[in-house]
């Protein structure tokens, strides 16, 4: 029985045993298969996390049937963007990502049917993000589309769409950034524009809106003080920093983990030395007060500190603003002197003027003729300035300067009228021109008709980075020790004399005679040496400079860094420096320096494409123009323009045209251009058989210019003949 018991004892203690071995078997197999169940639900909330492609590719779209750009190829991939996935409905707020380039109509995004709102209208390559709201997405089959009805023609790219499980806020929250951007030569915060780009090289949208000291688009902060702190996605990006035309431009890359709050630090020197010069933008817009744009008068001032503009014209349309009261609420007057002006829009052109009192009535904008329209600005208190702007642009249905109203090469008005400004825009960053020499010979031709006339470089910008403020800009020579301190007297007699200098991304800077500069009346020597220099920072490269005499290529050279690359940035500040000696002449000419190097579109600054483009066919470049030196070579102490010449000799000789055109050899084309001009009017057509039997034996530039004044003279009687 003891060995009985002894074995039922042995064998329930080995039951028990074996009962406590099974039962922590299985407390280790259910631990195991429990963290197994919580690594397999972290698996499938990272990868319900994750978000998720739907179409990886960049598709090319057009609205229209013409090709808008040559980069472009010549068939687009389609019409629209039209997308099918399946998806589960979503009770909660998801987001839809998106890469888009080249967009400047409205193109509208809808899920199923149902608008999520419309791309950015940016030509710029940009991130973008939209809110899915709950219960959008449908259990099964979803319809995603991008399409515009817009008539004018839009060459897009639009794609690489992800769906993203989490609400947009949460996606552009993921992580911050901190920027904090100084002056590297004397260790002190900067306004400034800094552009946050991904490994792609699109801008990178933000998960914050403006405010009083940030002025926020997509890639793209202008700070007030110099720092910047915003949210965006987790990601690999570089960061820009840069302060317009004079400033260097300082970049690093780094990679943002999520929930990481990185501080950068960059600082930014100053390249070109503009001492002596005011940086000015004539034409600047809000959409506070102009209705149009996205700039609001806030983020304005933000724009204005951060592109280093030291004297900005406030043009809303037909509208006296005052920029002071904002900027000093924000803290920013100190780094400039505002002026109020108006742009007068009206349906023959539109003309800024400045200064104005803020209590002026504005200009009665609704004339049908331009004698009425200038009799109604020069009854505005305190004008001084009357700019013509972007005068090959068609606004209302009326260009300034077609054919049908304008002869560019003599610069003389077809209808009649007498341009009663005294400035025009030669470069409208906003508004560019396909042929970027266009508007700079409009000019010249003006100059030779006898207009005393400055020229004016401008942004016209309506927003905070689509087409920003001061990338077209114009040098005013006047004192600039302190910005926020600007005599705006002094300054604007400057530029009404025509003492500037035009730029976007270079400066021309012409001397003469080591005394004469441009706005100067150069007194006679026998000789005439032109010195001319070219400046710009390192990121902006200059190829070629260019002299001017009435309008008329005498001198050019290609620029070379030392490699020998023309292409290439040369070193910061001055980048080339020449002299030239002219001829003896016995007439009085104006010399104009114009540097030009190749552009780019690189995030930073990108050139804007035209604004109507003539041609699909375009390149970027950056570009810098001299106001015109007058030499007196007649010595009477005035400025005798090509048509005053003209004009003298076909009184002396209007009835005898072999002795006309004799005289003429002992003047330069643009004297030749402006009598040819003048017998027009008399009724001698260019075309004249007779006229050209004699200009067989005329000096060679006598031929060329009348020569080239039929060829302007027959396409606008063409033009008018079909009105």
């Amino acid at each position: 029985m003891r060995s009985m018991h002894n074995f039922t004892r042995r064998t329930t203690d080995s039951f028990a045993a074996d009962s406590h071995c099974r039962r922590h078997r299985s407390h280790r197999i259910a631990t195991k298969l429990l963290a197994i169940g919580l690594l397999l639900g972290q698996a499938a909330a990272i990868i319900a996390a994750e978000p998720r492609t739907l179409d990886d590719r960049l598709l090319h779209l057009r609205n229209g049937e013409s090709r808008e750009w040559a980069d472009f190829a010549e068939s687009p991939d389609a019409e629209s963007l039209t997308v099918a996935f399946q998806a589960e409905a979503n009770s909660t707020e998801q987001t839809l990502r998106l890469r888009q380039q080249d967009v400047k109509q409205a193109w509208r995004v809808e899920l199923n049917g149902q608008p999520l709102g419309q791309l950015e209208r940016d030509e710029n390559d940009m991130i973008v993000y939209f809110a899915i709201p709950a219960g959008r997405l449908l259990d099964g089959e979803n319809i995603l589309t991008v399409s515009t009805t817009a008539k004018d023609a839009d060459d897009i790219r639009v794609g690489q769409l992800q769906l993203d499980r989490r609400p947009r806020e949460q996606v552009l929250r993921e992580s911050r950034l901190t920027v904090a951007v100084t002056d590297a030569d004397r260790n002190r915060p900067l306004p400034c524009r800094i552009t946050v780009v991904n490994a792609d090289g699109s801008l990178q949208s933000f998960g914050d809106e403006s405010h009083d000291q940030l002025a926020i688009r997509p890639g793209v902060i202008y700070s007030g003080n110099g720092s910047a702190t915003v949210n965006l996605p987790a990601g690999d990006y570089t960061v820009y920093a840069g302060r317009g035309l004079e400033y260097g431009v300082s970049s690093t890359r780094l990679t943002i983990k999520p929930d990481d709050s990185p501080t950068i630090k960059l600082a930014i020197r100053r390249e070109v030395d503009t001492t002596g010069w005011i940086s000015c933008d004539t034409h600047v817009h809000t959409l506070t007060h102009s209705g149009h744009g996205d700039a609001t008068i806030d983020e304005r001032m933000l724009t204005i500190a951060g592109e280093g503009i030291e004297l900005p014209i406030a043009t809303d349309h037909n509208k006296h603003i005052d920029y002071e009261p904002v900027a000093r609420q924000l803290g920013v007057r100190q780094h400039f002197t505002p002026v109020i002006g108006n742009e007068v829009t009206t349906a023959l052109g539109h003309f800024n003027i400045f200064p104005v009192p803020a209590t002026a009535p504005p200009p009665d904008f609704r004339a049908r003729d331009w004698p009425t329209i200038f009799d109604n600005i020069q009854q505005t208190p305190g004008v001084r300035a009357v700019i013509l702007n972007h005068a090959r642009d068609i606004h209302s249905g009326f260009r300034p300067f077609d054919p049908r109203h304008h002869i560019a090469l003599t610069g003389e008005n077809a209808d009649g009228w007498r341009l009663r400004a005294n400035a025009m825009e030669v470069l409208n960053s906003s508004a560019q021109q396909t042929d970027v020499m266009r508007l700079f010979h409009d000019w010249m031709g003006l100059l030779n008709h006898g207009h005393r006339i400055t020229p004016v470089g401008c942004s016209d910008s309506h927003d905070v980075a689509r087409h920003f403020i001061g990338q077209g800009r114009t040098y005013i020579r006047a004192n600039d020790a302190d910005p926020g301190r600007i005599d705006t007297a002094a300054a604007i007699d400057s530029f009404v004399a025509g003492r500037v200098m035009v730029s976007l991304g270079l400066l021309a800077e012409l001397t003469v005679n080591d005394r004469f500069g441009p706005g100067d009346l150069a007194t006679a020597s026998d000789t005439v040496r032109v010195h001319v220099r070219v400046l710009g920072p390192r990121w902006a490269a200059a190829d070629h400079v260019a002299l001017y005499m009435n309008g008329q290529l005498i001198r050019e050279v290609a620029i070379a860094t030392d490699n020998g690359d023309s292409a290439a940035a040369a070193p910061a500040g001055v980048k080339w420096t020449g002299e030239w000696t002219l001829p003896s002449l016995t007439h009085d000419i104006h010399l104009v320096a114009i540097a030009r190097g190749p552009g780019f579109r690189d995030p930073y600054w990108p050139i804007a494409k035209p604004y109507q483009p003539r041609s699909p066919a375009w390149q970027p470049t950056f570009i810098g123009c001299s106001g015109a030196v007058w030499l007196d070579r007649d010595s009477d102490g005035q400025r005798t323009s090509a048509l005053d010449y003209a004009q003298r000799l076909v009184e002396q000789h209007k009835s005898d045209l072999p002795e006309l055109l004799d005289r003429l050899a002992n003047y330069d084309a643009s004297v030749a251009m402006q009598t040819a001009g003048l017998l027009a009017h008399a009724g001698h057509s260019p075309l004249d058989p007779t006229l050209q039997q004699h200009l067989t034996a005329a000096a060679p530039q006598v031929r060329t210019g009348f020569q080239q004044f039929a060829a302007a003279w027959k396409q606008t009687q063409q033009a008018r003949a079909g009105d």
